[in-house]
């Protein structure tokens, strides 16, 4: 059986989609399809999640975009 993780850190995010911290603030702000980050807390240093299931669905949803642009 195998486990997969409810939710990702910022960090972690970046090094499964190969992005630096940057690129991937970028992503959030223009891609209204990119998955919502959660924040756990009221203050500014408070760490910021992803959910897991919703990234690999975003991931998902990309390469089916991207394969049915290049069939056409």
């Amino acid at each position: 059986m195998t486990i997969s993780p409810i939710r990702v850190q910022f960090k972690t995010v970046c090094e499964l989609l190969d992005v630096s911290r940057e690129s991937l603030r970028h992503k959030i702000r223009t891609d209204k399809t990119f998955p919502k980050p959660i924040k756990e807390g009221d203050s500014k240093q408070s760490p910021v999640y992803f959910d897991y299931a919703d990234l690999i669905a975003w991931h998902n949803n990309q390469k089916a975009n991207h394969s049915a642009e290049m069939e056409a």
